[in-house]
């Protein structure tokens, strides 16, 4: 690392002026205790506070630097999709299950939690729907939870207590202050129309959803939850940049996928990570091939945390075997 590193980084900057000036002013003693050698033992010792003050500010900007490039991995902030996939009105609830348990977690976590855009179906379920999650460790926490959950229980709608198997997906997409992906304004197609559902006069009246296409990849993001145009079209260009980055990841991983003998926990949205058995009061993540019980608690964000964690851990790790319900 060298000095001109720290000048150009705006959290640096000012440490990396402090720190040239301690290298003047020693340079200044240098020149003194040349011309006069009877200063010596005084030139001495400001030499080696100086070298000492100089020694601290390169170790805070190295620190610095340090936390950015593991924010820049693994940052605090987050875009969560959850989608209905297959079993009608019930894989909608389901998704809305699922958004509710990271809500109930990232309220135990500190962490902020708030609506991006919401489809919901006749029930009242998720058709499909995307939050924005903001906080210490969200996507270090959170990103092996992407993939299909499926959910296996009797609908309150079921007459002959037939058990139903239904799925919702779940993407976590990180938010990076860098990104290596450009958009080109000509690839953009942007609409503007009126915010259904709740949120006032001025968002049922005024044309303040966003809807943003991006031409080259056929992505589409919407964001409906802020009073303004403005900010909402801030916000669904943070989730395009968001999935382009994710896009480009995978197909980075495909290229790579050959040389790879292990491809468990791929952070891929079409590979079945875990399953809700609701009768059997049992969540089993197939991955790492373990169960938990007490689903209501799971459920409700309160315990989540401990499977998370877990999977977190042992991602990848050799198992003991088949674990239950992994059919």
């Amino acid at each position: 690392m060298i000095i001109e590193d720290f000048k150009n980084n705006k959290k640096t900057s000012y440490l990396a002026e402090e720190y040239l000036r301690l290298e003047k002013e020693e340079n200044s003693v240098q020149e003194v205790l040349s011309a006069d050698k009877g200063m010596a033992e005084m030139a001495d010792e400001e030499l080696s506070i100086l070298k000492s003050q100089k020694e601290i500010i390169w170790k805070q900007m190295e620190e610095i630097l340090t936390e950015d490039k593991i924010e820049e991995e693994f940052p605090n902030e987050v875009i969560l999709e959850v989608r209905a996939g297959v079993g009608g009105d019930e894989a909608a609830l389901f998704a809305e299950t699922l958004a509710k348990m990271y809500a109930g977690y990232a309220g135990i976590k500190g962490w902020n939690f708030s609506p991006i855009d919401e489809s919901r179906n006749d029930l009242g379920g998720y058709k499909e729907a995307s939050f924005e999650i903001k906080g210490l460790g969200t996507y270090k926490e959170l990103r092996y939870e992407t993939g299909v959950h499926r959910i296996q229980r009797v609908p309150e709608t079921e007459k002959n207590g037939r058990v139903h198997t239904s799925t919702a997906s779940v993407a976590i997409l990180p938010v990076r202050k860098k990104s290596s992906v450009e958009i080109k304004p000509s690839d953009l197609t942007i609409e503007f129309s009126r915010a259904g559902g709740k949120g006032g006069q001025n968002v049922n009246k005024v044309e303040t959803a966003v809807r943003i296409i991006h031409n080259p990849t056929g992505l589409e993001v919407r964001c409906t939850a802020e009073r303004s145009q403005s900010r909402n079209k801030e916000k669904a260009m943070t989730i395009l940049l968001a999935k382009l980055e994710r896009q480009k990841e995978e197909s980075d991983a495909i290229k790579f996928a050959k040389e790879r003998k292990d491809q468990i926990g791929t952070a891929d949205r079409s590979e079945k990570i875990r399953t809700y058995n609701i009768l059997q009061d049992r969540i089993t993540d197939h991955r790492v091939k373990q169960s938990w019980y007490n689903i209501a608690k799971i459920l409700s964000g309160e315990t989540v945390g401990e499977l998370i964690k877990y999977v977190g851990e042992n991602i990848g790790q050799p198992t003991d075997g088949k674990a239950d319900d992994e059919d």
